[in-house]
């Protein structure tokens, strides 16, 4: 017998008035279904044939095959053999074809009995690349049919196919066709009865039943489809966010609106967490209608201790309903913080990287009932907070990417200025001092009186020289924290006494402006380090000189700040306040004048000489007394004010 001939082409080539139709796997499921449901209803002796393709399809419907079997002699079982199907007698005939029969191709349902006969014979016409996932859009072409005659024809086909592979079934299949495909009694067996109208009424309902049961499922495959494909559209979109930005602020409020469109009333926010893993205030929030904001709260459910194993070990938080929680019914007080928000269920992730907190992703339901958070719905959740998480590192490693760049950009521009302004204030004592020296010992006759100037201006010098190599040494010594403030109780005044004497007597300051005091009350003693005070008013002092014409003022005030706070003491600062009317300070260079080797004048075209320190230095001073130090001015010629606090002894 010719095994590549189909099942198909054999009953049109017997019967061809039948018109094969396409069909769906689902469609021919749901009929097959019907057509042994009717059977089960007919009971009484039938002949069944069922060819199942492969043997993974057979294998679905075993049980349903071992129930139709238990009152039937003559069920027939067919399919490709892959691993258990071999040759078997009980509870019904099984026939394994081998791989390269058509049958193999075709999907055949034959059931013949004295009331009821159906067929259902159908060729695999296309399959989907994939038919293991999308296995409903395999596409059959073929017919189905009450027919008597179809059926017996069909059966016939089956039976001599059956001989082939099982000849010692012949006295069996023998009977069969005696019994169930027996000519004479056509006529006879097809009359409508009650009964058998009984049974098509019944395969017509069962067939419904089994479509609308196929479409429910599809469409609950689709929308599982769709919820996939809307969640993986979200996370791509808040991926390409971040790929996209490296501003923290843009990203977060892109997750949170997005975020929370895809669940309805519900309120979706994020917060920090600082280095102490502290929360911050809610800046970044997304509400459904008609929800209270809860942006700028110092809200952390993370806090309590209820969450805080959980979110430790870097798991979700799901609460379904607040008020049916066990665990939170110990927390009423809790409860109570929930309600003030309307929040019924909630859900929490932390947002990590490594083993740091770096915020917590919250969703809030505030519907009328609660909300059984999803597996889905989590894992949504926490991908989407992992994304946020790399964000943050990635911007947060930008930022220290940008400073650290900034800080080399000033670093470099630092020895610039060091090389630029060191060489220049170096040559020029040096040669000084050279040409002095040069003179005096090549003119041995010069006159007394030049010999003199020749040998002031090499001391102005080389004490220039020697306060410059001062300077640097000291900066280098406050920043390296080789100098500490040794604090006790002294006047003020006597300390400022010793600047001003300090400063009239230095030689190299020549046409000094009025230098005047304006304190008019006896001042409390001050807790400082005299030694560093001094320093720091010579400095500053020596700063006004330089920078006011001859016939201008430098004026010395001080004023009592009584600083209150209700929750830590405040000790008492005395303010110094040095102001002159010189060449004044641009408002946009106030903070600049406190950095390195910073000069308002290009080094090349100073009119006053320096290496741009001593400022620095005032700096690290007044910080290692524990006051402040600033500078304000109105202008261009305006003149300027220095300000800085010590602290008051009492």
């Amino acid at each position: 017998m010719n095994i590549s001939k189909s099942l198909l082409e054999g009953l049109r080539s017997a019967k061809p008035h039948l018109r094969p139709q396409i069909y769906f796997k689902a469609s021919l499921t749901a009929l097959s279904h019907a057509m042994e449901d009717g059977l089960l209803f007919a009971k009484g002796s039938a002949l069944v044939i069922a060819c199942f393709q492969q043997e993974r399809f057979y294998q679905q419907e075993k049980r349903r095959y071992e129930k139709i079997a238990q009152n039937l002699d003559q069920v027939y079982v067919i399919a490709v053999g892959e691993k258990n199907v071999a040759k078997s007698d009980s509870p019904y005939i099984t026939i394994p074809l081998s791989a390269n029969d058509s049958f193999g191709q075709e999907w055949h349902l034959v059931i013949i009995s004295p009331l009821y006969t159906a067929c259902l014979v159908a060729l695999e016409h296309a399959s989907p690349v994939n038919a293991s996932n999308l296995d409903s859009l395999r596409q059959f072409k073929g017919i189905w049919s009450f027919e008597r005659d179809v059926s017996i024809s069909a059966a016939q086909l089956l039976l001599d196919r059956i001989l082939v592979y099982r000849p010692e079934l012949a006295a069996k299949i023998q009977r069969a066709k005696q019994q169930f495909l027996n000519p004479k009694e056509l006529s006879r067996k097809s009359r409508a009865t009650p009964r058998a109208t009984e049974i098509e009424r019944l395969f017509a309902e069962r067939l419904v039943n089994y479509l609308q049961a196929s479409q429910f499922k599809q469409i609950r495959a689709y929308r599982t489809i769709m919820q996939a494909e809307r969640r993986e559209r979200l996370i791509n979109l808040i991926t390409n966010v971040i790929r996209s930005s490296l501003n923290p602020q843009e990203v977060l409020t892109t997750t949170v609106e997005k975020l929370g469109q895809n669940f309805p009333h519900c309120r979706c926010l994020i917060y920090r967490l600082d280095s102490q893993g502290q929360s911050m205030a809610i800046e970044y929030e997304f509400l459904a209608s008609g929800l209270v904001s809860m942006r700028g709260q110092a809200w952390c459910l993370a806090d309590f201790p209820l969450f805080q194993g959980l979110l430790s070990q870097d798991k979700a938080v799901a609460i379904a309903d607040i008020h049916w929680d066990s665990g939170l019914q110990t927390h009423p007080h809790l409860i109570a913080k929930l309600e003030s928000f309307a929040i019924r269920s909630c859900l929490l992730v932390p947002i990590c990287d490594k083993e740091k907190k770096l915020g917590i992703l919250e969703l809030h339901n505030c519907g009328t009932e609660g909300y059984l958070w999803k597996e889905d719905d989590i894992a949504l959740v926490r991908a989407i907070a992992t994304q946020v998480g790399v964000a943050l590192i990635q911007a947060q490693a930008y930022s220290n990417l940008e400073n650290f760049n900034h800080k080399l950009i000033a670093l470099e521009r630092s020895q610039r200025n060091l090389i630029a302004i060191v060489g220049h204030e170096l040559r020029t004592p040096l040669s000084t001092i050279q040409v002095c020296l040069e003179s005096l010992a090549t003119e041995p006759e010069m006159a007394m009186e030049f010999r003199q100037i020749m040998l002031e201006t090499a001391l102005t010098d080389s004490e220039r020289l020697r306060q410059l190599v001062h300077n640097f040494l000291n900066l280098s010594r406050f920043e390296a924290g080789l100098i500490a403030a040794h604090l006790e109780a002294i006047s003020f005044t006597e300390i400022l006494d010793l600047a001003i004497a300090k400063i009239k007597s230095n030689q190299s300051l020549v046409n000094l402006p009025e230098i005047e005091v304006e304190i008019n009350h006896i001042l409390p003693s001050i807790y400082t380090d005299g030694e560093l005070l001094m320093q720091l008013l010579i400095q500053l002092l020596d700063n006004a000189c330089k920078f006011t014409q001859e016939n201008g003022k430098v004026r010395i005030r001080t004023r009592i700040n009584n600083l209150q706070n209700q929750f830590a003491p405040i000790p008492k600062m005395l303010e110094v306040i040095i102001a002159d009317t010189g060449r004044g300070i641009e408002n946009n260079k106030l903070e600049a004048i406190f950095e390195r080797f910073y000069q308002e004048e290009g080094f090349l075209q100073r009119t006053v000489g320096g290496t741009g320190l001593g400022l620095v230095i005032c700096r690290q001073i007044v910080a290692l007394l524990g006051g402040e130090i600033w500078a304000t001015s109105n202008g261009k010629n305006q003149g300027s004010e220095f300000h800085f606090t010590v602290m008051l002894a009492n």
